[in-house]
């Protein structure tokens, strides 16, 4: 079966009714990205990195298809200027200096925002990964240390945030997955009992 940016065209659909839909009922799109990533076994951020993904893809005739008439419409995304963007890794700096985590900061910074959160945490990675001198030099602004192992350090502290979201999307699941288990045996023991009254 053909995919549209990886899911199935059925899948396509399906989210994109599912968003729809909710959006009728006033849901939030954050609210909606969570209850379909729990509906799928999806990750939230795989749900709506997709979402936006699909909403971008103008020049497919199947996605047209799907999206006709369930106004839906990704927002415009105003880039951080080159000022905003060294603000930005600044007070991630220094609040990373004063022993906060950078997913604290972020945190922090976007005032609890989920879209604002990730815009930082995805900017401070891009910086990170593709314009080290610039994170070198901000360090050195905010009085950091920035040697030769600062870049590491940087790229251990990202790793790890990762891994840490990672592993409690792990443990989530094996949760659901236990609670999934139990429900069924339970599911079949009541059909059992059922059965035997009959």
């Amino acid at each position: 079966m053909n995919k549209i940016n990886g899911y199935t065209e059925e899948e396509a659909k399906s989210l994109v009714e599912y968003i729809a839909e909710g959006k009728k009922r006033g849901q939030t799109l954050t609210g909606l990205f969570e209850g379909y990533a729990k509906k799928t076994g999806r990750a939230k951020g795989s749900v709506r990195n997709y979402y936006y993904a699909l909403l971008r893809s103008t020049g497919d005739a199947r996605v047209k298809q799907i999206l006709r008439g369930k106004n839906l419409k990704a927002e415009k995304i105003i880039p951080f200027s080159e000022e905003e963007t060294d603000e930005i890794l600044r007070q991630i700096l220094e609040q990373k200096q004063r022993g906060i985590s950078v997913r604290r900061a972020v945190l922090n910074l976007s005032g609890g925002d989920d879209k604002l959160m990730l815009r930082y945490q995805n900017k401070y990675r891009n910086v990170l990964s593709k314009q080290p001198q610039r994170m070198e030099k901000i360090m050195r602004e905010c009085g950091i240390d920035a040697g030769d192992d600062a870049r590491a350090r940087l790229e251990q502290e990202i790793n790890g945030l990762y891994d840490r979201l990672a592993e409690s999307l792990k443990e989530e699941n094996k949760k659901l997955t236990q609670i999934i288990k139990r429900l069924t045996d339970e599911n079949a023991l009541l059909k059992l009992q059922i059965k035997n009254m009959c």
